[in-house]
């Protein structure tokens, strides 16, 4: 098998258009990549902000219900020393401090007082004798009077009538009586300046707020901005924000504020079992800031080293074409016989195998011819070396032209004996061949005025290729033949004649 020069420039001309047409490929890949990486940075920047502000509203969360269970146990000691006939028998400055005595750890805290079933206060933290005031106008001592639990009760805002007078929020519970008849109610306010403090040591960034909203959408609290605008008690239950964060206890999600126009990533999570929402409303261009920045240098780098694949590119489509030559002839030189230019006997076994696969899916014959030339030995006395190489050159020449077929091969299989494998091809069809080839190898001119002309002797085995058979067989049947062949007076063919033979 030989080239030339030409036809490996012309078969390179095609690698060469499809090396540039790969380095585009590979631009676009990796700005398909960058793209990609950018996408999921701008969504680990969400996801980043997400746990940030999940961070605080769990902080936040903790330290209300924290504070939540401290005014809980104060309601749960005032129900159970009031009801105690021993306390109510006691001075009334001492039932005072004994009914009160579990409120003094709740900070931020307002007036505690014990109501009757009319709304007038009957026990009050903050007189001995009771103030005069009536608090059935409230919507949470009228949800205790049409219910029968006795679970805790959050309520307001309003403001506070006494103290203090600033807005407020109300913990309270059901008295109970042994025919659940409603007798009451205890109630203690927290003073909403608490949450007040509690945002103030937040820092979520500029443009982000923190609020605490009540599940029926009234503002109780704000981190300080635009307080005129955004006053505690103002109602978002209408807004479409809310009635989508009223859907599920917690969760993200970004959206254009209602109230501005801003875009936001609101994080935000209800207060345990408390009709307590809390929101984190973070602003679109803090969160993605370093983002931005980041994005800008990455699509700078990555316009600078897709210009240099393809300059590099175009350097080395200059230089594949010596590699591509160099691995051609290695390749070459992996499968022909160095004397003879046939395929050698690793290239002989490969081909073979792949052959004798395609004849069993195929159904279809495969016949081997095994041709060792005869006398060799004498000739090779007689002419030396040179003349022995010759003669094997020759007779590798005519072994070439004698196959046609694309599937055919002809190879060298060690010393003076060569194989000719002949796919789809019976037994009748080989004979044909092999007489050709000895044929064709007889009429070759004398070497240096030998009297003898080189011959050869030819065996021929066919079978059709069955999974159970091996293919070791082939090859032992066509060496029968050979021998027979030799035997037989040499410069002949025979064929096996072996049941299976096809």
């Amino acid at each position: 098998m030989t080239f030339t020069p030409t036809s490996v420039h012309r078969a390179w001309s095609r690698p060469e258009k499809m090396l540039m047409s790969g380095s585009v490929l590979a631009v676009v890949a990796i700005l398909m990549i960058v793209a990609s990486l950018l996408i999921r940075e701008h969504g680990s920047a969400t996801e980043s902000a997400v746990q940030s502000a999940n961070n605080v509203v769990q902080l936040i969360d903790a330290d209300v219900q924290r504070n939540a269970e401290l005014y809980d146990t104060s309601l749960q000691g005032m129900i159970a020393t009031w009801q105690d006939p021993e306390v109510i028998a006691l001075a009334p400055q001492l039932r005072q401090l004994v009914i009160f005595d579990r409120s003094t750890a709740a900070p931020y805290k307002g007036d505690l007082v014990i109501l009757d079933e009319t709304g007038d206060i009957v026990a009050d933290s903050l007189s001995v004798i009771p103030r005069e005031d009536n608090f059935s106008d409230r919507p949470v001592f009228q949800q205790h009077r049409e219910s029968a639990s006795t679970a805790m009760r959050v309520g307001g805002p309003f403001k506070a009538r006494w103290g203090f007078k600033d807005w407020c929020i109300s913990f309270s519970r059901r008295l109970p009586s042994p025919d659940g008849r409603f007798i009451g109610i205890a109630s203690a306010s927290m003073r909403l300046t608490y949450f007040n403090q509690l945002f103030r040591g937040l820092d979520i960034g500029k443009g982000s707020t923190v609020n605490l909203i009540s599940a029926d959408g009234i503002l109780l609290a704000r981190q300080a901005e635009q307080p005129d605008k955004y006053a505690i008690g103002r109602d978002f239950s209408g807004l479409p924000n809310f009635q989508r964060i009223l859907k599920t206890n917690s969760g993200s999600f970004t959206a254009v504020s209602d109230l501005d126009g801003t875009t936001r990533l609101y994080t935000f999570s209800r207060v345990g079992d408390l009709p307590l929402i809390v929101i984190v409303a973070q602003s679109k261009d803090v969160v993605y800031a370093v983002w931005k920045r980041n994005a800008a240098l990455v699509a700078g780098a990555t316009s600078l080293l897709c210009l240099g694949i393809l300059w590099l590119s175009y350097l080395l489509g200059k230089q594949l074409k010596l590699r591509h030559l160099a691995e051609r002839e290695l390749a070459e030189l992996a499968s022909t016989d160095g004397l003879t230019g046939l395929a050698n006997r690793r290239r002989l076994d490969q081909v073979f195998r792949q052959e004798w696969s395609r004849g069993m899916r195929s159904g279809k014959p495969l016949s081997l011819l095994m041709i060792d030339v005869d006398h060799f030995k004498a000739f090779n006395d007689r002419h030396g070396h040179h003349g022995g190489d010759v003669a094997l050159r020759n007779v590798a020449q005519t072994l070439a032209n004698a196959i046609r077929r694309p599937g055919d091969l002809a190879a060298r299989y060690g010393g003076e004996e060569f194989l000719v494998v002949l796919p789809e091809t019976d037994l009748q069809g080989a004979r044909i061949i092999a007489e050709k080839i000895r044929v064709a190898i007889e009429s070759l001119p004398p070497y240096a005025g030998d009297r003898h002309s080189v011959t050869v002797s030819i065996g021929i085995a066919s079978r059709q290729p069955n999974a159970g058979d091996k293919q070791a067989q082939l090859f032992s049947d066509a060496d029968e033949a050979l021998y027979r062949a030799k035997h037989n007076g040499r410069n002949r063919t025979e064929f096996n004649s072996s049941p299976k033979t096809a």
